[in-house]
């Protein structure tokens, strides 16, 4: 037995011998959860790159969540050197900001922007670098950021939160965009030059599903947790007057609620799935990819630094120590209302006149950005469907999947559409709609050309030489 575990169980030895405790040293129950506090035999290590893809205010809680799990793994031992932040970093000294300098994740929370990593922030916060970073490709990140890559092996965890809009098989950066099939390709060559031992991926997007759906391989070691199914939104939560913005995504807040309070060494990615499935009653969480893997417990996912006495506490059945559950977040909100509820709520809050006259304005504006919006997709489904009625009932209102062999034809009509009429990028809303291109590649009826075209003539009809540019 070597010396620490020696020291471990002497320590163990005198508390057990406090009344307080009924578990002996001799109890299976004492040595299946101690020793599930002892760090691995393994000599791999846990790698872990957190991002923030958006920029902007109203956005706050894209950047407050990946601050907030970088508090979590540092807390629990993972070292900076082996943590990569991606955020725009916009936030903290924003100039609605009432606490320069301070961000939060839920009402009168601490402080979690303090210490964390700058690695890539701003204009260094693209697909590209991302990419480079997952597959270690230092050379490529020289004199960018911090040039940090994940430089791991076959023995290692490598750990990827990803919190911000999505679409159906999209993810999105603060200037672009990440389409489902370049990550499953970049998941897949991180397989192939062994660069983990298991990759575990909490993707907190709306339509966050649909990056995996019939996309990823359930043998390749790969374990996803989505905040949403393939058709359905995300939701914010936390809204706050004083900052005029919310502070939190619910599926993010849940499960890093969980993980602070729950014993780390005895739950696993699978017990967590199943709790955060359940308070997150907004969206349908998910799970993807190796579901085997969901045995592993989180202390090898998120580190853990030995706390003795509770983990003494919690192997004893009879304990009356009290677990903090994780409660559903209030104020939550659809994330592609927010821009609309942000502007809603700062009229209703506003004494002034003047002030409250100019946001009646926005919100004028961005409603009738929205409509020009649906205007615009109603026309192309016409001239898509020849206006026949149930080829237009069929495009409006199926749920057809992605998958890889229609997702070329999707990225064709998706990149169609942003070259010819204007970004998804910029205009959050325009994202409602992307299941309608989904349901033209499933079709049988309607060819990839054909869709193509009348999207081009419909975005130039509609639209002329304008190409709205404001994020609506």
């Amino acid at each position: 037995m070597n010396a620490l575990l020696s020291c471990l169980l002497l320590f163990a030895g005198l508390a057990f011998s406090n009344a307080h405790f009924s578990v002996q040293l001799s109890s299976p129950y004492f040595f299946k959860y101690f020793l599930a506090a002892l760090p691995n035999n393994s000599t791999g290590k846990v790698w872990a790159v957190l991002v923030s893809g958006s920029e902007g205010w109203d956005n706050y809680r894209h950047q407050a969540d990946v601050c907030h799990a970088y508090q979590i793994l540092h807390s629990n031992g993972i070292p900076d050197e082996n943590i990569i932040v991606m955020m725009f970093d916009d936030i903290a000294f924003y100039q609605d900001n009432p606490t320069p300098g301070v961000i939060i994740n839920y009402p009168g929370g601490p402080d979690v922007y303090k210490g964390v990593p700058k690695d890539y922030t701003g204009n260094d916060v693209t697909v590209k670098n991302f990419i480079n970073v997952l597959t270690g490709n230092k050379t490529a990140m020289r004199g960018i950021g911090s040039g940090k890559v994940i430089e791991s092996g076959p023995d290692d965890l490598v750990f990827i939160n990803f919190v911000d809009h999505g679409g159906e098989g999209v993810l999105y950066f603060p200037n672009e965009e990440l389409l489902a099939d370049d990550f499953i390709q970049t998941i897949n060559s991180m397989t192939i030059k062994s660069k983990f031992s298991k990759l575990i991926l909490y993707i907190e997007a709306c339509h966050a599903g649909s990056m995996f759906d019939n996309l990823l391989s359930d043998t390749t070691n790969v374990f996803a947790l989505t905040a949403s199914d393939p058709h359905e939104s995300s939701y914010a939560c936390y809204y706050d007057q004083e900052r005029g913005t919310f502070l939190g995504d619910v599926f993010s807040v849940i499960w890093m609620n969980d993980t602070e309070h729950e014993s780390l060494p005895r739950e696993s990615l699978h017990h967590q799935f199943e709790k955060v499935r359940t308070y997150t009653n907004t969206s349908h969480v998910e799970e993807y990819g190796d579901l085997d893997i969901g045995v592993t417990k989180l202390k090898d996912v998120l580190g853990f630094k030995m706390r003795l006495m509770r983990a003494l506490e919690g192997s004893n059945s009879s304990s009356t120590s009290a677990v903090v559950k994780p409660q559903h977040p209030m104020d939550t909100a659809d994330n592609i209302d927010v821009p609309l509820l942000v502007l809603k709520n700062k009229r209703n809050a506003t004494k002034d006149p003047e002030k409250s006259r100019a946001l009646k304005l926005e919100i004028y504006d961005l409603m009738k950005k929205r409509k020009l919006v649906d205007q615009l997709f109603h026309e192309i489904i016409v001239r898509v469907a020849d206006n026949s009625s149930a080829h237009k009932k069929e495009l409006r209102t199926s749920k057809y999947g992605l998958n890889l062999n229609n997702f070329p034809c999707y990225r064709n009509l998706y990149t169609t559409f942003s070259n010819n009429c204007f970004s998804f990028v910029r205009n959050p809303y325009a994202r409602v709609h992307l299941q309608k291109l989904v349901n033209m590649c499933n079709v049988n009826w309607l060819t990839e050309e054909k869709a193509v075209a009348d999207i081009k003539s419909a975005c130039s009809d509609i639209l002329g030489s304008m190409k709205p540019k404001n994020i609506m």
